[in-house]
């Protein structure tokens, strides 16, 4: 299957992508594994004209709006090989697909890893959760925990204090004495003893379980997830990695080329951020791919004889 731009990916960086390269009347084709980073929360807010609707209707709209270009293809499915040749770049997928193409766009997103707690994973993007600006507002106030052991944490919890009543569990990470005036002067109660499992009727409540066998009642815990990429394709490639407070990125230019010719990143692989950050970086490397096919385009062919 050959094509200009093959872009793995179908969420909204992905889709933003593929959005800019069909008005610019290029070949393109999404391959998705049906897996979006969002999955597992219910609705996404802070969207602008569309906040509270779910991730999945609104990727559904977008997907069916790309699908009207003619121009456009889709394969459902994962894609488990890449390769950078001379003639461009190769895909292949578990089912034995194989696709060509003189671009490759990777919105493959990344993975978040949960701390290992039991009852933490079940209740990811429920009464578990990681932006405040995301989930902040539903949470509706009262006693909120966020949960410490990485760097940064503290002053993700003095952020948390306009959202309600924090309790900082440091998990047994020390505290700095500027950290300490912080949390502080914002009303944050420090609670030094770790938190051992999580518990709860969710989404009505939440409970944590402490070393010393103490209960905490919370109406929701804000914990850090370490990020990984979701795709064994970014290291096969060999994409130059960046190191962020919550784990790595793939390394891109302003027009979101990678560190590896013809290959580009875009989306929660290549910037922390949310839906509309990763919806905004896909547009910006559909144009940057949109420009580099026209500059290879421009360029003078030899002749024969």
């Amino acid at each position: 299957m050959q094509t200009e731009v093959i872009i793995v990916g179908g969420s909204f960086a992905g889709l933003s992508a593929a959005l800019m390269l069909a008005r610019a009347r290029r070949d393109v084709l999404v391959i998705d594994a049906g897996k979006p980073r969002n999955r597992f929360a219910s609705h996404s807010h802070g969207v602008l004209g569309m906040d509270g609707i779910a991730g999945s209707d609104l990727l559904k709209t977008a997907r069916q709006q790309l699908l009207d270009y003619p121009s456009v293809r889709w394969l459902s499915g994962e894609a488990v090989e890449a390769a950078v040749g001379a003639d461009g770049v190769q895909v292949s997928l578990a089912d034995g697909t194989l696709a060509t193409a003189r671009k490759l766009l990777l919105a493959t997103g990344i993975s978040d890893q949960l701390p290992d707690i039991p009852g933490l994973a079940e209740r990811w993007g429920s009464t578990v959760l990681h932006c405040p600006y995301c989930h902040g507002y539903e949470v509706g106030g009262g006693a909120i925990g966020v949960l410490g052991g990485v760097e940064g944490a503290a002053a993700k919890a003095a952020l948390l204090a306009d959202w309600g009543t924090i309790t900082f569990f440091s998990q047994g990470l020390p505290i700095t004495d500027d950290e300490a005036a912080s949390l502080q002067q914002r009303g944050v109660q420090i609670e030094t003893t770790p938190v051992v499992a999580v518990q709860g009727e969710q989404p009505q409540w939440l409970e944590l379980v402490l070393a010393d066998g103490r209960h905490s009642a919370q109406r929701a815990l804000f914990a850090p997830a370490l990020q990984a990429m979701a795709t064994p394709l970014v290291e096969q490639l060999g994409c130059r990695l960046v190191d962020s407070p919550l784990g790595v990125l793939i390394d891109v230019d302003a027009q979101k080329q990678t560190s590896v010719p013809g290959v580009y990143a875009a989306g929660d692989a290549s910037v922390i951020g949310n839906i509309t950050l990763a919806s905004a970086e896909g547009v910006r490397a559909g144009v940057g791919i949109h420009h580099a096919l026209v500059a290879e385009d421009s360029r003078p062919r030899p002749t024969a004889g």
